[in-house]
């Protein structure tokens, strides 16, 4: 500790020695060492999670610790339309509160309208992910996730490719913007595409879902919270957990996903997932520019595997699957149920139930009409009304 507090004062004073006061505007030659001396002189662990029971801490890049005024200036940044090129659209038009960020759609329709291949995911509990998207092995971090939808031209999400200089006067001009960045990045010059994406990703991984009805009987013992379905809940519960139904190897833990990032956890493989939803003409085929991870691999093994989300709040975020193909909740099952789908006729006719990559806990179970009704009110029971109305996630504007 005393060689720590030695360490700390001997840079302070090489800082103020050379001339530059620390929290005083920094001379652009040295702006990277006085950012990294402030690192060091701010409490990195003083974020306060205030998480739910049974949910650990989440994982932080170093680049970017945890600030609540990161955190305010993020909410603000996540539903300005000043973010996108044509400034049509914000972060909140694809992720919206009320249907636990997500749009409703089948596919995502970006700012200038080009339709995205896959259905938009979810944003809640991102905090926890190992992989950000449906099929990118290579999107860890959030920070490295948000410059797809800003800057990716097929398809044109925000639409900011070549102007982000454009966005940041637009942000630049407000007097808010001014007092947030400030407050957020109080070093020379806080407007910057990289702090405007560590805001938002900051406001992100507080988008934390945890006290539904399931959660409040399963951690405070509150039968009651499971309402007047509470033994068919119950009942959807043990079929769900069970080795009948197979779900919780893909949609397990606090998370209900297959693979959590956390503070503490042991680093676990992550893998992706044909669940059976095509397979065209029997040759494992998926729709052209949705094959899956196949896409980056380029081996046919991969072909239409994707990542399984959590499925916390599944009964908001309909239409389902990662090209939005199943459009209830109810379907979803008889889908699993049936062991995948088989398409009859049109351009995708196959019988996805044989495709040779499925994954092998995707098999007939068998359920009754009463079990199918009662696994529905389990994953009904995974809804967090108070998470869609906290006003800490809401449109600040």
């Amino acid at each position: 500790m005393k060689f720590l507090l030695y360490s700390i004062s001997l840079l302070f004073l090489i800082q103020c020695g050379s001339g530059i006061l620390p929290f005083a505007p920094f001379d652009k030659k040295k702006s990277n060492l006085n950012e990294a001396l402030l690192l060091l002189l701010i409490p990195q662990n003083s974020y306060v999670w205030n998480l739910p029971p049974g949910f650990p801490i989440p994982v932080v890049p170093a680049s970017n610790p945890m600030t609540q005024e990161k955190v305010d200036l993020g909410r603000f940044l996540f539903y300005d339309k000043k973010l996108s090129g044509n400034q049509t659209q914000s972060c909140a038009s694809c992720h919206k509160q009320s249907i636990a960020f997500t749009d409703g759609l089948t596919t995502a329709v970006g700012s200038t309208g080009n339709f995205h291949p896959r259905n938009t995911q979810g944003i809640i509990n991102v905090a926890y992910n190992a992989r950000q998207t449906w099929v990118n092995p290579t999107l860890k971090d959030l920070e490295d996730q948000m410059l797809v939808p800003m800057f990716g031209e097929h398809p044109v999400e925000l639409g900011l490719a070549n102007r982000e200089n454009e966005m940041l006067d637009r942000l630049r001009a407000e007097n808010r913007y001014q007092t947030l960045f400030r407050k957020a990045f109080p070093f020379e010059d806080p407007f910057s595409v990289s702090n405007v994406v560590k805001a938002i990703a900051c406001f992100e991984r507080t988008l934390i879902s945890g006290r539904s009805p399931y959660d409040k009987f399963l951690y405070d013992g509150n039968v009651a919270a499971l309402g007047n379905q509470r033994a068919s809940v119950i009942r959807g519960a043990q079929i769900f957990f069970s080795e009948k139904g197979e779900c919780f190897h893909c949609h397990g833990g606090f998370n209900f996903a297959e693979t959590s990032v956390h503070v503490g956890a042991v680093t676990a493989e992550v893998t992706f997932h044909n669940n059976g939803l095509y397979n065209i003409g029997g040759t494992r085929d998926y729709p052209p520019n949705n094959q899956g991870l196949y896409e980056f691999t380029g081996m046919i093994s991969d072909k239409g595997k994707f990542r399984a989300p959590s499925i916390r709040n599944i009964e908001l975020t309909a239409p389902y699957m990662h090209d939005g193909s199943i459009d209830t909740l109810e379907n979803v099952v008889e889908h699993y149920n049936a062991g995948g789908r088989n398409i009859i006729g049109g351009p995708h006719a196959g019988d996805g139930r044989a495709n040779p990559n499925k994954n092998g806990f995707v098999f007939p179970i068998g359920l009754t009409a009463g079990e199918k009704t009662d696994l529905v009110n389990f994953l009904k029971s995974l809804t967090d009304t108070e998470f869609i109305n906290d006003p800490k996630h809401s449109d600040p504007f």
